[in-house]
């Protein structure tokens, strides 16, 4: 086992990655940019080693800058966690080239679902089914319109290197496509620095329900499970996810683990990572959307139903330590739900809320879980994502675990700053989601019946 682990990370994910090396008897190392020098994470470390200016292009991705820290630290591995340098095949290269574990998956592996058209390859060889669309990355706009006409709009465009709800959008007709063509390049080009782009038919409010994949690297492969991360917002960020998916058939769950796994080994997948697929309740079928090489935000929930510490897991694979488990002895029990807190005023359109928090008081009953890295007097920056807080619930069944949440949301109060905790009051009360009808198109859907209530 390792002796001392470098989080190359922030926020609420360092916390989390830094309890889990403690608790496996780990020295954690933390690095830091000065807007975040009295973040939690900093505070729990054994050591922190700041990185640079508040931005992230001069802190957290400063790679001269994390990869001195890394060198200072001595440590023998580093934890990505998730963003930042989780999905870098370069970042993970060079790491591995500096004697030092990356703890994930291989480069290659990276690499290849890092890549859409490439990770949709994978998926055709595996025998999942795929969403219609172009084979590969189309070469340009007039090749977009001739797959477009073939499988039928609405289609999506969608950036090849894309990933957390950016470089995609829905498109219904030739002359939107022109229109959101070049924006869509320029989008992927700046968050992505690769402008290539895929087509797919977009699915009609669709559920994107997620597999979590656990490897060891002596080739063994399990599914834990899956979770319904339909919640989504405008732009398909996740907003509230569950575990299990409440409208999954117990054949469809073991169809959709079973091709998680196939499209895993053919990339040779070690570490834990998620195979994401839009599911249509109407006709039982699925289709892989992509592959995430890395821990999600939503693990919680899949670590509340298993009993299995994802985390902790993450680092005893990448020390070398085979899976003590077949997929014969995975056992989910109950349901769990976590709901992003993130400050941001509803009422302004969401827009981010910076500021010192004078009041934090969240929730502490049983079988309430809280990650996060701030507190009453933590200063929240405009540099970062605006998520502070994850609140994760359990309950015997979805039933209890809505009720949990709702009497969570409740009691979780917040001040200094605007959050979106009102919001998701409103959103976790309403019918639909108490029954669990939920798609992709379930928050856009509330939004309209709220304004059309308002007006």
């Amino acid at each position: 086992m390792f002796e001392r682990i470098l989080i190359a990370n922030r926020g609420e994910i360092a916390c989390r990655v830094i309890r889990a090396c403690h608790q496996l008897g780990i020295e954690a190392i933390a690095i830091y940019s000065r807007a975040d020098k009295d973040s939690s994470h900093v505070r729990m470390a054994d050591r922190a080693i700041c990185v640079g200016e508040a931005t992230n292009q001069d802190s957290y991705l400063n790679n001269a800058n994390v990869f001195s820290a890394l060198e200072i630290s001595g440590a023998q591995a580093v934890h990505p966690g998730f963003g930042y340098f989780s999905e870098n095949s370069r970042f993970a290269e060079h790491v591995g080239r500096m004697g030092v574990k990356f703890i994930g998956p291989s480069v290659s592996a990276i690499e290849a679902m890092g890549d859409k058209a490439k990770a949709k390859q994978a998926a055709i060889s595996s025998d999942c089914p795929v969403v219609p669309g172009s084979d590969g990355a189309v070469k340009d706009e007039a090749e977009a319109v001739r797959v477009a006409a073939d499988i039928g709009y609405p289609i999506l465009l969608k950036a090849v290197a894309g990933g957390g709800g950016r470089g995609i959008r829905k498109v219904s007709s030739p002359e939107e496509l022109h229109g959101l063509w070049k924006l869509c390049q320029s989008e992927a080009q700046a968050s992505f620095g690769d402008d290539d782009m895929i087509v797919e038919k977009c699915l009609v409010n669709p559920r994107h329900v997620e597999i979590q994949i656990l490897g060891d690297e002596k080739g063994n492969v399990l599914y834990i499970g899956e979770r319904e991360c339909s919640v989504q917002n405008l732009r398909h960020q996740k907003i509230v996810e569950e575990a299990p998916c409440a409208a999954l058939p117990e054949a469809s769950r073991k169809r959709m683990g079973e091709a998680a796994v196939r499209v895993a080994n053919a990339v040779g997948y070690s570490n834990a990572g998620t195979v994401e697929f839009l599911y249509d309740e109407k006709t039982d079928t699925f289709y892989f959307l992509e592959m995430n090489t890395r821990i999600q935000v939503e693990h919680p929930v899949t670590e509340q139903i298993s009993g299995i510490d994802l985390v902790q897991w993450q680092i005893k694979i990448a020390a070398g330590e085979r899976l003590p488990m077949t997929q014969g002895d995975v056992r989910l029990s109950g349901h769990a739900i976590e709901a992003r807190i993130t400050a941001q005023d509803p009422d302004q359109e969401f827009a981010p809320s910076t500021g010192k928090i004078t009041l934090w008081n969240p929730p502490g009953f049983g079988h309430v879980r809280v990650d996060t890295h701030v507190y009453a007097g933590f200063n929240v920056s405009p540099f970062y994502d605006p998520m502070i807080a994850k609140l994760i619930v359990w309950g015997r069944d979805r039933d209890e675990a809505v009720r949990n949440l709702q009497v969570a949301l409740n009691e979780f109060h917040v001040e200094g700053i605007k959050t979106n905790i009102s919001f998701l009051r409103r959103l976790c009360a309403h019918p639909d989601y108490v029954r669990g009808a939920v798609d992709t198109g379930y928050v856009p859907r509330f939004m309209l019946s709220e304004s059309t209530i308002g007006a």
